[in-house]
């Protein structure tokens, strides 16, 4: 489940002139437009198998937890067995995995979800169906003081409505699976979470309760604000979605109008699942646009601000670029990387144009972009993978890669290991670009089209 190395990747034929707009299709019947499309498929056929290939190589098979990063003794973390379960009925769709394998792995997660212990104590799984952000790979229980999350237990939840509405067969187990994807998603308290306030909290402990912050500010959490609102038992108060959008910020950057989110990862982690092309809340039907289009502009800010790199990094133009969350460099650097004179935050959520920035890119935050800009996405793919091949390491995305940041022997700081949730955006905007099937999915889930329409959803495929 290997994909290709740098020098494997299929070139196009020709050079191609640059669109000026994002999300431009090379057209079918232009001069070698077929030969490009098949080396674009097999190009993305492969990186998405990669990606694919992380969770069978970190699920636990005794309960279908899945590894955070593939670094020794690393937790579970719950967005990425989300993850992991939308991606299984792909791989059954691409031959990379049996029906009844994808079958079995996803009913042990959800059988170990529904049988978890729900009390909420230090040592528990979660509470109020929720769950704690990072749990044990083989007890399942809490780990690292982590929160309750309910972002994470969103990502999750979607992953198991999304196995849910693939897995349709009348059979004894995919009956089973459908039951406890359902009974998961109709024990979460949405309303809980709320606090008695308007909006979503971040989190809880049991030491402490609720995060002494909520969602403010556009962020991943659309898709957790829909499944609030669709919930059949539980759902939110009415009018959480609205208050929430009251906190955006519109901007314009660089002579483009949109709304702001300066980490990559924020324009795409909800549009894995739900197809935000031509619907509107009452927010983007004021501002003429809509999420999707939105996500496109973010695409087109990333590359200007790397075009013009204001802090003139080493790497950094118009084809190459991903700000976003990701792994980076530290103070705590072997020493062969020295020399840096400048602040380095490891592990961090880069964004543009306000930063943090260090230098480090996510060679993987393009691709997660690829359904909103695809043909200006695959050129800066090729392009990084020319330059930087060592940013896949073991023929997968590694997390970042510094470029400006070289040892004795000239080798540029990559992060080592993979982590789950960098893998799963990419190969389910892969997929969603090639097949929809995700997206196809979802437009099907009564929950999902409960909560979008609750949150004021209109138009398009609604």
């Amino acid at each position: 489940m290997a994909a290709p190395s740098a020098n494997q990747f299929p070139q196009r034929s020709g050079a191609a002139p640059k669109p000026k707009v994002p999300g431009n299709h090379t057209r079918r019947d232009a001069p070698g437009a077929d030969a490009d499309a098949d080396a674009d498929d097999v190009l993305l056929d492969g990186i998405e198998r990669a990606a694919f290939g992380y969770f069978r190589q970190t699920v636990n098979p005794a309960n279908g937890l899945v590894a955070d990063t593939t670094r020794e003794r690393w937790p579970c973390s719950i967005a990425v067995v989300g993850f992991a379960l939308s991606m299984y009925p792909a791989a059954v769709e691409r031959g990379w995995l049996s029906r009844d394998e994808a079958v079995d792995l996803s009913l042990t997660a959800l059988r170990f979800f529904r049988d978890s212990d729900q009390s909420g104590a230090s040592d528990a799984t979660g509470y109020k169906g929720f769950y704690y952000h990072f749990l044990d790979m083989q007890s399942g229980v809490r780990v690292w003081r982590s929160e309750l999350s309910m972002i994470d237990t969103a990502l999750l939840i979607a992953g198991a409505l999304t196995a849910r509405m693939y897995f349709d067969a009348d059979t004894a187990q995919e009956d089973e699976l459908r039951e406890i994807a359902d009974q998961l998603y109709r024990r979460i308290d949405w309303r809980w979470a709320q606090d008695g306030g308007t909006t979503m909290k971040q989190g809880w402990k049991p030491e402490s309760g609720f995060l002494h912050y909520g969602w403010e500010g556009y962020s991943e959490s659309i898709v957790l604000y829909v499944l609030a609102l669709g919930s059949p038992t539980h759902p939110a108060g009415s009018h959480t979605y609205e208050a929430w959008t009251v906190t955006y910020q519109w901007e314009n950057l660089y002579d483009v109008d949109f709304l702001y989110a300066g980490p990559l990862f924020i324009h795409q982690f909800s549009h894995a699942w739900i197809d935000f092309r031509e619907i509107r809340d009452a927010f983007m039907r004021e501002k003429c646009s809509d999420y999707f289009e939105n996500s496109r502009r973010a695409v087109t800010i990333q590359r200007e601000y790397a075009r013009r790199n204001p802090l003139e990094f080493v790497g950094y133009d118009e084809d190459c670029w991903g700000l976003t969350a990701c792994d980076g460099p530290t103070r705590a650097m072997p020493d062969a990387y020295g020399g840096a004179r400048r602040r380095l935050f490891g592990y961090a959520a880069r964004g543009v144009p306000w930063g943090p920035d260090d230098g480090t890119l996510a060679g993987w935050a393009p691709l997660a972009s690829l359904p909103f800009a695809p043909d200006i996405v695959l050129s800066t793919v090729r392009a990084m993978h020319e330059r930087y091949p060592q940013m896949c390491p073991d023929q997968r995305y590694a997390s970042g890669f510094n470029p400006g940041l070289t040892d004795a022997g000239g080798s540029y700081w990559v992060s080592p290991g993979h982590y789950g949730l960098d893998q799963g955006i990419v190969a389910m905007m892969i997929e969603n670009h090639r097949s929809e099937l995700t997206w196809r999915l979802m437009r099907r889930c009564p929950w999902i089209v409960a909560g979008l329409r609750r949150a004021g959803f209109t138009g398009g495929w609604l």
